[in-house]
């Protein structure tokens, strides 16, 4: 499964650098759990969370991330900027990409500032 993740996570960061952002992490790991990708556009820091779902799934990608998985989002957002100072005053926002389909034409959807921290 986690190598199929980051097939996902590979071709989320691609579309995301087409469109100017520049990667600073890739699965990054705390102990609430783990970035996908972090990266920046323009000044802003984003924390990307990438979801798969196939024709079947009944929720699309952002749908699929639970309440519960936002507040282990935004801890592990916490713990990154705590040991990322640097980025400290940066503005920062969750975004999700999510791909739907089968694997040799998914559709992609990046919703930016998905959810917000609060």
């Amino acid at each position: 499964m986690r190598a199929v993740g980051a097939i996902w996570e590979q071709a989320a960061q691609a579309e995301l650098e087409r469109a100017g952002l520049r990667l600073v992490a890739r699965n990054w790991h705390c102990r609430y759990g783990e970035l996908d990708l972090v990266m920046r556009d323009g000044t802003a820091l984003v924390f990307v969370e990438v979801r798969y779902r196939n024709d079947d799934a009944v929720a699309d990608g952002l749908e699929s991330i639970t309440p519960a998985k936002r507040r282990r989002l935004v801890r592990a957002a916490d713990m990154f900027l705590a040991a990322h100072p640097c980025y400290a005053q940066a503005t920062c926002r969750f975004d999700s990409v999510a791909f739907r389909g089968g694997v040799d034409n998914p559709t992609c959807t990046w919703e930016r500032a998905a959810f917000d921290a609060h």
